[in-house]
């Protein structure tokens, strides 16, 4: 696909000479202009190439002239969304870009050069579809945020859409259990249930002791799983068994429950992992203050952990953190508060610091240690874990109302925008 010119370009070659313009018609032809920009003829064959390759055997196409007022249509649509973009300084990185290719690749299960190799056997140059692909992530990032501003999602739509029956449903937690079944044989005497009950209370011992629970399942379950290691997969809790329905709720990642008895046999459940504002709304957060020294152009980085470390003695000998603080560290940000960072949560700081904020003890000074930032030593104030799962499942319920109304509100834009804009056809 050749380069999509500006109109100054345009502009540029129209001026030029005569042979200049000769070739151009030769090797292609402009078949629209679109506010500052062009679209040429290799440009939509390109385009009704790759759909077509796209579209299903048994599908059919609408007529080649149709086919080609579609397609032109929307690169008359598109070149309209990217102009925006780069209006608004819209970049997609490589690394952006091969990281959604990479997705891509996985969702036709190929790893990237396999799916690099398809593309080519399809006759599509794998650069083309590259830049087709930043083009769409560029489109996007457009789209999601004029339709930021103009759907509005009131608190009061929120809160009654979580009233409903359907918001209760849509953010429920999810569950993901493993299980083991123990089966009775057919009309079990009480001898017969008992045997199989010690059975199940044997596999329980073993997980406790630290046996993979799969393993167990895998060599031991009669259920339907086994050989998933008895993976149930994602579920909300009323689309469990109603035999553990009740044990679930009450369950953290890693507890095996059981055994629980049935018409069939005993179970034995685990919990692998949740998700949902229950789960993830509760945030573990940490109260830290520290103390840092940089290495400067006075200091040298020897001198600089050398200082760390006497400060540290005179707050272990009694002097207050506050003041060697906010005398000393070199934190702007944190030293007029006496080296206070606040509440945080995991994942706020660099890694080393995340390493001795994890490790610590509360009211403990941590031994003096170095990160990008230079030398520190911290004390843990207090840790809480805070109840966010109202606001979690706020932002569910917003998330689906917005997507309802998204496609409808996008096409608004979409006619709003084409019919703004100077757009001429030449086919």
């Amino acid at each position: 696909m050749m380069k999509r010119l500006t109109f100054l370009a345009l502009a540029a070659l129209l001026l030029g000479a005569s042979q200049a313009r000769a070739t151009l018609d030769i090797m292609d032809k402009i078949i629209a202009i679109v506010d500052e920009d062009i679209i040429l003829a290799s440009e939509l064959d390109q385009r009704i190439k790759t759909l077509k390759l796209q579209i299903a055997e048994n599908e059919t196409l609408p007529t080649e002239a149709i086919l080609r007022q579609q397609v032109l249509e929307r690169l008359v649509v598109d070149s309209l969304q990217l102009q925006m973009a780069d209006r608004a300084g819209v970049r997609i990185s490589d690394e952006e870009l091969n990281q959604a290719l990479q997705a891509v690749a996985a969702q036709n299960k190929l790893t990237l050069a396999e799916f690099r190799q398809a593309i080519e056997r399809d006759g599509i140059a794998y650069s083309d579809m590259r830049e087709q692909l930043r083009r769409e992530m560029k489109i996007s990032r457009v789209q999601q945020g004029i339709m930021r501003n103009r759907i509005d999602i009131s608190e009061q739509e929120i809160k009654n859409f979580l009233a409903s029956e359907l918001g209760s449903a849509l953010t429920a937690d999810e569950y993901r259990l493993a299980h083991i079944l123990l089966p009775f044989p057919e009309d079990p005497s009480p001898a017969q249930i008992n045997q199989v009950r010690a059975a199940a209370e044997d596999l329980l011992a073993k997980t406790n002791a630290g046996e993979d629970f799969r393993a167990l399942a895998v060599a031991n379950s009669a259920g339907q799983n086994a050989l998933e290691g008895g993976d149930l997969g994602w579920r909300k809790i009323a689309q469990l068994p109603s035999m553990f329905m009740e044990t679930a709720e009450t369950m953290r990642e890693g507890d095996v429950r059981g055994p629980i008895q049935s018409g069939s046999g005993f179970h034995l459940i685990k919990l692998l992992e949740t998700r949902g504002a229950n789960s993830e709304g509760q945030i573990d957060q940490t109260q830290v203050r520290h103390v840092l020294i940089q290495p400067s152009e006075i200091r040298t980085d020897e001198e600089a952990r050398e200082m760390a470390e006497s400060l540290r003695e005179e707050v272990a000998a009694g002097r207050t953190f506050e003041e060697i603080a906010k005398l000393y560290s070199d934190d702007p940000g944190s030293a007029l508060s006496g080296g206070d960072l606040g509440w945080s949560r995991a994942g706020t700081f660099v890694a080393e610091f995340e390493l001795q904020l994890q490790a610590a003890e509360i009211g403990v000074l941590s031994a003096v240690f170095k990160s990008q930032h230079g030398y520190h030593f911290l004390e843990v104030t207090g840790r809480r874990t805070e109840d966010f799962s109202d606001r979690f499942r706020m932002g569910q319920a917003e998330n689906y109302l917005r997507n309802q109304r998204f496609d409808e509100e996008l096409q608004s834009w979409i006619r709003e925008l084409r019919d703004d804009a100077f757009v001429e056809l030449r086919i």
